[in-house]
C-alpha cells in the first residue's frame, strides 16, 4: 500500500506500462507505453506528468513541469492574501456596571465589530453575586441591544459555571 504524496509522479518515475497521454494544448495522443511518452516529451523538451493516477488508463500529460509548479505556488500565495482572518475580541463586564462604563464597552463592541471581529461578551460572577443570575442576563440583553446597529447575536447569553457569555458577530455588508 503507497501513501499518497502531493507531488506528482513525474518522467522516470511514472512505472505503468500503459498511459493516456495529453499534450499541453490538450490534445489528445491516445494510450501508450510510458517510454514512447517519455520519447514525445523528451522531444518537446517538456515534462510529462502523471495527472490522474486513479484512472484507468493513468492520465499523464506532456508539459513544462517547473513552470507549473510556479505558477502553483504563485496561485496558493494569492489566495493566502485574499483570505480575511476573523479575530475574537473580549468584553468583560461586571453585575454591578455603571451605565456610563457600559456605554464605553459598548463602544469597544462596536470599534471591533466594525473591524469584522466577533466580540465575546463576560460577565464574571463573584461571590453572593451568584444568587444574580436574571440581573447579568438583563445586563447581557441591554448591551445586545445597543449593538444591533453594527452586530447580531452569534450565541445569546448562557450561564457556564461562575462566567455568563454571549457572542456578538459583525453584520453582513450588503
Amino acid at each position: 500500500m503507497t501513501i499518497a504524496t502531493k507531488e506528482m509522479q513525474i518522467n522516470e518515475e511514472i512505472r505503468e506500462r500503459e498511459i493516456r497521454v495529453v499534450t499541453d494544448d490538450g490534445e489528445q495522443l491516445g494510450i501508450m507505453s510510458s517510454s514512447d511518452a517519455l520519447k514525445i516529451a523528451g522531444q518537446k523538451n517538456l515534462d510529462l506528468v502523471m495527472i490522474a493516477p486513479q484512472a484507468k488508463p493513468p492520465v499523464c500529460k506532456i508539459m513544462d513541469y517547473g513552470k507549473y509548479k510556479f505558477e502553483q505556488q504563485k496561485r496558493e500565495k494569492e489566495a493566502k492574501k485574499n483570505q480575511s482572518r476573523i479575530d475574537i475580541k473580549e468584553v468583560q463586564l461586571s453585575l454591578n456596571i455603571d451605565t456610563h462604563d457600559l456605554e464605553t464597552k459598548v463602544n469597544h463592541a462596536n470599534r471591533f465589530l466594525k473591524q469584522g471581529n466577533k466580540v465575546k461578551v463576560s460577565i464574571r460572577f463573584r461571590g453572593r453575586e451568584m444568587a444574580h443570575p436574571e440581573r447579568g442576563l438583563e445586563i447581557m440583553q441591554e448591551f445586545a441591544d445597543k449593538c444591533t446597529e453594527l452586530g447580531v447575536i452569534e450565541k445569546p447569553a448562557k450561564l457556564e459555571g461562575r462566567m455568563m457569555l454571549m457572542f456578538l458577530a459583525a453584520k453582513p455588508s450588503k
